[in-house]
């Protein structure tokens, strides 16, 4: 190959030498390269997430502080009549104290006047901030949470227990869920 590349026969040091010369431009040519093409991959964009659309209906630009707010809540003790996370809270107290400390919108004590309040989303997925009503003692409107996204609501449930996070889906929830409701104005303006 380097006879025909120089059209000579080199001597034994010349080509010793050239050989060199071409092993380390050749070498050069190669970390360059992968260099290069690794540096390439870190100026391409990643590809979105798939996920992205997969929530799509969880959205609700505006009411992320509401959804966040009820959240940080789990734990804190239930307490019937409770308005407050040092005194506890009942599921009422609870939608009325987050509503009122994110947004700043003051909502009815109770829960059946709650159920008047903003506009029903009928058959719509409910979206963060959205307010859930169940039927848990064989009235429409005996017991409601706030909608938090990817299936979940905050609530008060019971006596002894604390504030938490449940799925909309599970059995006991989804056959007492009676509907949504979206607090018009929720977004802060």
């Amino acid at each position: 190959m380097l006879q025909k590349h120089f059209n000579r026969t080199p001597e034994p040091l010349q080509q010793c030498d050239l050989s060199r010369r071409t092993a380390t431009a050749y070498g050069i040519l190669i970390c360059s390269s992968t260099l290069l093409a690794g540096c390439s991959s870190f100026s391409r964009k990643p590809p979105p997430p798939k996920s992205s659309a997969q929530f799509k209906e969880d959205t609700s630009v505006g009411t992320e502080g509401i959804s966040i707010a009820a959240v940080g809540l789990v734990g804190v003790p239930y307490r019937y009549g409770g308005n407050t996370p040092k005194g506890g809270f009942d599921c009422s107290g609870l939608i009325a104290y987050v509503y009122n400390n994110s947004v700043g919108i003051k909502l009815p004590r109770t829960i059946r006047e709650m159920s008047r309040t903003g506009q029903s989303i009928q058959n719509q997925a409910p979206a963060p901030g959205d307010l859930v009503f169940f039927n848990t003692t064989g009235e429409s409107y005996s017991h409601a949470g706030i909608y938090v996204g990817q299936g979940r609501f905050v609530h008060a449930p019971s006596k002894g227990g604390t504030v938490r996070l449940d799925r909309m889906s599970s059995p006991y929830w989804a056959a007492r869920y009676t509907e949504a409701r979206r607090i018009v104005n929720a977004a802060p303006q």
